[in-house]
């Protein structure tokens, strides 16, 4: 069952995000993919080298947005052998791209924030895989009245 698509973000967007770092020509990331036919994540690259400090964490702009259908959530998560080897993490435990982000000011680019809390630098190579997103369905309470705000900003803009 289809229920999303990956597309990249404007060139526009894109250079916007990197702010003159050296990083793959949008043209050339390529889009998410699972690793095997049993995958349930879906495989980020690193358009650019990245080092995160000890004790630090730096942002990884992925040149990719995902369109979904309605009542469908990506869920993201660091690469298990990040985890495993070097103890990364989100900064956010768990990234959350809702179905209306692909139509945010910032175009839906998906960013992520990773956090190093070891005594030594985790470099993440260009082209490396280091995310992975996980489509889930998900429902509402009887009590929900329903969410009438459209969304504008980009990360973070739903808060109160």
């Amino acid at each position: 069952m289809s229920i999303a698509k990956f597309t990249r973000v404007s060139g526009a967007q894109y250079a916007e995000a990197m702010q003159g770092q050296d990083c793959l020509p949008l043209e050339e990331i390529p889009l998410p993919k699972r690793a095997t036919a049993g995958s349930a994540g879906y495989d980020f690259v690193s358009p650019l080298e990245v080092t995160v400090p000890a004790g630090g964490s730096a942002l990884i702009p992925t040149g990719i947005r995902a369109e979904m259908e309605p009542g469908w959530v990506l869920m993201l998560f660091p690469r298990s052998s990040l985890g495993f080897r070097h103890a990364l993490r989100l900064s956010n435990t768990v990234g959350v791209i809702d179905s209306d982000y692909a139509f945010a000011k910032n175009e839906g680019h998906i960013m992520v924030k990773l956090r190093n809390p070891l005594a030594e630098a985790v470099t993440i190579d260009r082209g490396e895989r280091f995310c992975q997103g996980v489509f889930l369905p998900y429902g509402t309470a009887e009590e929900d009245e329903g969410a009438l705000a459209q969304r504008s900003g980009g990360m973070g803009s739903t808060g109160r």
